[in-house]
């Protein structure tokens, strides 16, 4: 009896271990989704100390700036002459003994635009231009014959709007360069809020490709002091500009810039595809334009990389300006006046991406470019000096990463961050020659290490076709056991006005990359052929068609990987990405489905004819009055393909979604359906582009698709992104 009841004791527990063993096999615990939350950048941010200067300049040779240290905030002030810092708790107190000037508090809101010397205030209402004096609180009507759609200074491109207006005052504050924008004859857009009773629709003007013509603007300078409008006598411009697909990318009138003494107002006019950028002025009394030259390419000019890089010079009456034309970005000198070129001020192998600063009195130039230092990876930024006249070219950044510039009042000081993607930041106070005057602060990620946080790999592969070097970055779990193998997840972004991976400089997460890594994922972020920051050939590899999204470039580099590391898995290889991301991983699932097996799409414009016509219409071209299957428009769009999807596919889209209109993802969802597929489908009711409140349940939906269909486990039922842990 003893002996029967041992051997069912013995089989009893060998049973609870196998099952159990079984479970762990088949399941992932909520302590690992856990540990995962803990490599989100709101929990590693807070482990990272004096990780970045900001400085707040009080005068020309002395600022302020305020760090997180282990005990707290700390206020630093700095004697820019001689770098000599002091340090309090408190700002009050650290700056109490200091005489300074400190920053008005000028009267504007976000609907207002306030005037150089702060005495007056812009705004828009009922579709007209307005003025309020600050000090009498008196409102001025500047125009009178703005209506519906067809209003002054108004902002709106589209996705893009705001109840801000758009215009650039004089230098002598009495004169406004703005525009009557007409978009009385564009597309309209729709969305329906979720709510219980009477639906409320939404509506606004959306301009389409298909569009005979996009919204136009009619420019004007308006006098402040004689209430008199003054047309400038041409015809209307394309709202576009020459930074990024509208002329109010940077949150200003883009492409216009004043004479100091308020007399001539300068601008670029581009077209409708991008194709021509020309330089203009204007009389501000009479409204007379004149042409000083115009630049044409055959795919889309742009000025520069964040920042437009053409500038007039006051003193010299030249022209500073930023083109391609010898495929890398470079600076050229104009005649203003006759609008002849004077010399190239830059010239070489690199890519000129921002003017930092024009020195007119000296006839030096500070810039910022890529790729200059050939042994380094060439999107890593640096600052240089040069005439310009194009000699005597210095660099003023040499240390090895991605540099930060943020100048003095006067421009005889800037302090410079730089880092790498796996180098923590290190700032110092320099002298506009670049002699370092002090270092600022280095960051001090000890809290992070304790916790096995351990940066990305940095990698370079060659292109699908061999023509470049493409350069990416590699998580993989903190824990990583290299004698196992570990499924893909590709993260995408095709751009071509971006890329994968934002800013090459040190951060303690990139998304949740890490994160999904702890789940047991190599997780790999490449920037492919098509996106900015290196020459005009690489930018414009896919113009024309945004067909390939980089997927070629994706996929020969997880394969070239692979290749040296034997713990990743090219059969389990998953995809996922967000609005052009989106529209890319659906892509991917269609056109290469034995490859990518899962594959996650949010927010995806699925289809260039649903979407904001300034934005294809760059990268594309016109689509023309009848366009037919050759389009691209047409060839592009991806519920064509899904009678291909093999694959487990989830799609989310925010119902409320104002750039890229949740239709984009119901015709992907109606295509699937007819061609019998199965899939997965996630709508936020109230949700716009970025999914807002919706964001980490978005992301823990992914961790467990990723988990359930690449891992071929189980993922803790309902788990809460909880970042308090």
């Amino acid at each position: 009896m003893y002996k029967i009841s041992l051997q069912v004791l013995i089989i009893s527990i060998v049973f609870q271990f196998s099952s159990l063993a079984q479970k762990d096999d088949t399941s992932i615990s909520i302590e690992e989704y856990e540990r995962a939350v803990r490599f989100l950048a709101p929990n590693t941010d807070s482990l990272s100390k004096r990780s970045h200067v900001s400085p707040e300049w009080i005068s020309d040779h002395s600022f302020w700036y305020k760090v997180e240290t282990r005990d707290g905030e700390e206020y630093v002030l700095v004697n820019a002459k001689n770098g000599q810092k002091s340090t309090e708790e408190s700002l009050e107190k650290l700056l109490e003994d200091t005489q300074f000037n400190r920053p008005q508090n000028k009267h504007q809101s976000n609907s207002e635009l306030v005037s150089p010397n702060g005495k007056k205030v812009a705004f828009i209402k009922d579709w007209n231009l307005w003025i309020q004096n600050i000090e009498t609180g008196e409102e001025i009507q500047l125009t009178e014959d703005g209506e519906e759609n067809y209003g002054y200074a108004t902002d709106n491109a589209g996705w893009k709007k705001s109840d801000k207006p758009v215009l650039l005052w004089s230098p002598d504050s009495k004169k406004i360069a703005t525009y009557k924008q007409d978009q009385r004859h564009v597309s309209d857009m729709y969305l329906v809020k979720t709510k219980i009773g009477e639906p409320e629709l939404k509506k606004w003007k959306y301009p389409l490709p298909q569009d005979e013509k996009p919204i136009l603007i009619e420019r004007v300078i308006i006098d402040t002091e004689e209430k008199e409008i003054i047309p400038l006598k041409i015809g209307p411009d394309p709202r576009r500009g020459t930074l990024c697909d509208n002329i109010n990318c940077s949150g200003s009138f883009d492409d216009n810039e004043w004479s100091e003494n308020s007399e001539r107002l300068y601008f670029v006019s581009t077209s409708r595809d991008h194709k021509s950028a020309k330089l203009r002025v204007a009389n501000a009394e009479t409204g007379l334009v004149k042409d000083i030259f115009e630049e044409k390419v055959d795919t889309q000019y742009e000025s520069g990389r964040g920042q437009i890089n053409w500038s007039y010079l006051d003193n010299s009456d030249e022209i500073v300006w930023y083109s391609e034309r010898d495929d890398y970005g470079h600076l050229y000198l104009y005649d203003a006046e006759n609008g002849k070129l004077k010399n190239r001020i830059t010239q070489g192998e690199f890519v000129v991406t921002r003017v930092s600063y024009i020195d007119e009195e000296n006839n030096e130039l500070y810039f910022l470019a890529n790729g200059k230092n050939k042994n380094e990876n060439p999107y890593f930024s640096h600052l240089y000096k040069i005439g310009l006249d194009g000699r005597n070219m210095e660099s003023l950044s040499p240390e090895k990463g991605m540099h930060s510039i943020t100048w003095s009042p006067g421009h005889d000081y800037f302090v410079d961050n730089y880092s790498t993607p796996t180098t923590p930041n290190t700032a110092v106070l320099k002298s506009s020659e670049g002699r370092v005057i002090s270092k600022l602060e280095e960051e001090n990620i000890d809290a992070l290490l304790k916790i096995g946080w351990k940066a990305p790999e940095e990698f370079s592969v060659k292109s699908a076709k061999g023509t470049w070097d493409l350069y990416g970055l590699m998580f993989t779990p903190t824990n990583m056991d290299k004698t196992k193998q570990y499924p893909v997840v590709n993260y995408v972004y095709p751009g071509p006005q971006g890329g994968s991976i934002s800013g090459w400089n040190f951060k303690t997460a990139r998304r949740d990359h890490q994160a999904l890594a702890e789940l047991g994922f190599v997780v790999i972020v490449l920037e492919g052929s098509c996106n900015p920051g290196r020459t005009k050939s690489f930018h414009d590899a896919c113009y024309g068609s945004l067909s390939e999204n980089t997927l070629p470039d994706q996929i020969k580099a997880i394969r070239t990987l692979a290749g040296k590391h034997s713990f990743i898995d090219t059969t389990r290889v998953g995809i996922w990405g967000h609005s052009g991301g989106g529209s890319a991983t659906v892509a991917a699932m269609f056109k290469y489905p034995d490859f990518y097996k899962v594959g996650i799409a949010e927010s995806g414009n699925h289809d260039n004819r649903n979407y904001e016509d300034d934005w294809g219409e760059r990268y594309i071209g016109l689509m023309g009055e009848n366009p037919d299957s050759s389009s691209a428009y047409i060839y592009d769009a991806n519920a064509q393909y899904a009678d291909n999807l093999k694959g487990k596919l989830m799609l989310a889209h925010g119902a409320m979604d104002d750039n890229v209109p949740p239709y984009h993802t119901m015709l992907v969802v109606d295509a699937l359906v007819k061609a019998n597929k199965d899939f997965d489908l996630i709508i936020f009711p109230h949700a716009r582009h970025g999914f807002g409140d919706d964001f980490y349940y978005m992301m823990r939906r992914r961790w467990d698709y990723f988990v359930e269909h690449l891992k071929g486990i189980k993922p803790p039922e309902n788990f809460k992104i909880d970042l308090k842990k």
